[in-house]
């Protein structure tokens, strides 16, 4: 038989095997552990590798392999060079197998802590986890992460696969010492089943036949396992939520909206609702590429057309009438941190659930998990692959259905607003009650009242610098021109806060971020009473300088960068800050062991080393009438 006829072979197993549907499981657990050896194994025993990938696969493994005159079958999954270079899995590899009883298709995650994230990544999809353990080292730290990880991600099943057998003798004892330890931590998190299988993925013992060696185990063999596992999920029963990715309008006669249904089904002349609107709605057609549908189910990517028109637009969610998701700016959430910067309560990310997103911030760090005893433990930051449970506060609300009910509905990721880079994966637990008990009060006096009888637009001047560059010195002096003018100001500086408002923070980056929180929301509220408010801070982070920004309408803050170099800030020194810093009388000291990330694109850019105090306000006021906020 040519190639050609052997691929055409593979292609009719794949496409019509799987009685029971498409099972998805994830190899995971420490590194070196057989999980690439255990894929490799699977797809040769399968039958479904050509007599090229096998060719390649003999010659990788004399140049690359671990296994001696052997097939390293690990190489077939590690593709990029690095990770053949050095025996390890680095990103997800996916791959697909079949049966005459069911397909697959199985993640080989990275074992490196440095790579958790992508193990969650893989854990996110799958239905069933394959925790590997090398026989001769038991249950380790990145084990017991990984158990976590997988439960957190909402994986139900996991097979304790204890490998590498052989190399202990096949010994029954190890066995079940290695199954005792690992049920005694992994039990507490509620898995559905926990089977344990004893087996060499090398030689294929109990992956896809029966081991002579271990003829003790009277379990099934892996493959029995998963073919027979029954996975139906009860998704399709759930009740309907779809996300909106786009409106479809290709011209003045149509109008659908378009996602992909992630729970429940939906008919023609079906109620629904928008969620975060409550606007009401029959569906009309089901609109899909191969034409109009009678029912669409979970899974369906497909186009709604509706009754009459309502307001929807990408990110809402398109809900049953009569069975709401909750909707709530507050809520509570387990999170995997995935950045190398700590995760800090208070400060702005953007949160990207469904197809939305918006700005959000940790409000409070309920406790970390301890990955060694999953005991719960107080903290005000999360580490690089830490876990936390966390409070989550939204700038708007958002739609969501716990993430143990429907995976799609309470899974969000977030995004470093500058970097632009997944810091964090969260699954929403519950909404805050106290949320959706509070509602925003109409006054008949508004903004733009107050500042009409103050005859000014109001704004928030922040000044921004080192400690000795001239903040609080030029701040003063534009709020006594301002004063002199007839204008209606309020000045915040950095120390007299501390005094009162902000007394009980310190000068950590957590306390330095909920310092700036606090102050912009107090700068917010002069700034709707109708007065121009000077700020003088630090600020030493960007996020929390735009997180400012966006609590006030456009062009109400004004970022003014007061720029001294170092070296002019600390022969100034009017408080003596620098040389107790030096002393190490002072930590934490911004510019001197602790970092100040200066404005990209600051709305004025003051250099004081030589320019004077008096001409420096004078050049923010001359900007305040040139932006049109005083006359």
């Amino acid at each position: 038989m040519d190639t050609q006829d052997a691929r055409a072979n593979v292609m009719d197993r794949l496409t019509q095997s799987g009685g029971q549907g498409v099972l998805r499981f994830l190899t995971c657990g420490s590194v070196d552990d057989g999980k690439s050896t255990l894929i490799g194994r699977l797809l040769y025993d399968s039958k479904l590798l050509f007599e090229d990938q096998i060719n390649v696969l003999e010659r990788d493994s004399r140049k690359h392999g671990t296994a001696g005159d052997e097939i390293d079958f690990a190489l077939l999954l590690d593709g990029l060079e690095a990770e053949r270079e050095q025996g390890i899995t680095i990103d997800v590899a996916y791959r697909f197998f079949a049966t005459e009883k069911r397909k697959f298709v199985v993640a080989d995650t990275p074992g490196h802590e440095q790579y958790t994230r992508n193990m969650a990544t893989g854990a996110s999809t799958a239905d069933v986890a394959v925790m590997m353990i090398d026989a001769r080292k038991g249950v380790l730290v990145q084990t017991l992460r990984h158990t976590y990880i997988a439960r957190m991600m909402g994986i139900r099943h996991v097979v304790l696969a204890v490998n590498k057998m052989d190399l202990v003798e096949h010994a029954r004892g190890r066995f079940h010492e290695i199954v005792a330890d690992y049920l005694k931590s992994a039990e507490p998190l509620g898995f559905e089943s926990i089977t344990p299988i004893p087996m060499s993925a090398r030689y294929g013992d109990n992956v896809t036949k029966r081991s002579e060696g271990m003829s003790w185990h009277t379990g099934p063999t892996l493959i029995e396992y998963l073919e027979d596992l029954d996975i139906n999920s009860d998704i399709q029963n759930e009740p309907f939520r779809m996300p909106v990715q786009w409106v479809n309008r290709p011209n003045l006669n149509f109008r659908g909206y378009s996602g992909t249904i992630v729970s429940g089904a939906i008919r023609p002349g079906d109620a629904i609702v928008v969620a975060q609107s409550g606007q009401a709605a029959n569906v009309e057609r089901i609109v899909t590429a191969d034409g109009d549908l009678d029912e669409a189910v979970a899974g369906d990517a497909v186009t709604l057309v509706l009754n009459h028109e309502i307001d929807i637009s990408r990110g809402d969610v398109i809900a049953a009438a009569d069975a709401r998701p909750e909707v709530t700016d507050q809520f509570a959430a387990e999170v995997l941190w995935m950045a190398e910067e700590d995760l800090l309560p208070g400060r702005s990310y953007l949160l990207k659930i469904g197809s939305a997103t918006t700005p959000a911030t940790v409000s409070a760090l309920k406790h970390r998990i301890d990955v060694n005893t999953y005991e719960k433990k107080p903290s005000r930051k999360l580490e690089m692959n830490g876990i936390g449970f966390c409070n989550m506060s939204t700038a708007r609300p958002i739609a969501f259905d716990p993430y143990h009910v429907i995976r799609d509905m309470g899974a969000f990721i977030l995004v470093d607003r500058f970097t632009n880079q997944t810091v964090g994966a969260g699954m929403i637990e519950f909404g805050l009650r106290r949320a959706s008990n509070i509602h925003h009060h109409a006054m008949d006096v508004t903004k733009e009242a107050r500042a009409q009888i103050k005859g000014q637009k109001p704004a928030i001047l922040w000044f921004t610098g080192l400690s000795g560059a001239g903040k609080s010195t030029v701040a003063n002096l534009v709020e006594r021109k301002l004063s002199q003018a007839g204008h209606h100001t309020y000045s915040l500086d950095g120390d007299n806060i501390r005094h009162g408002l902000n007394r009980d923070l310190g000068f950590t980056d957590e306390d330095r971020v909920e310092n700036v929180r606090r102050i912009g929301e107090v700068g917010k509220l002069f700034v709707d009473s109708g007065l121009i408010v000077t700020c003088s801070f630090i600020s030493p982070f960007r996020s929390e300088r735009q997180m400012v920004r966006e609590l006030v309408e456009e062009g109400e803050f004004i970022e003014v960068f007061i720029d001294a170099p170092l070296e002019v800030c600390m022969q100034r020194d009017p408080k003596g800050l620098y040389k107790k810093a030096q002393a190490g009388e002072i930590k934490n000291f911004t510019g001197f062991d602790s970092p100040y990330e200066a404005p990209e694109t600051p709305d004025l850019h003051i250099k004081t080393a030589d320019l004077s105090a008096e001409d420096a306000a004078d050049k923010v006021i001359a900007e305040l009438k040139r932006m049109g906020r005083i006359g």
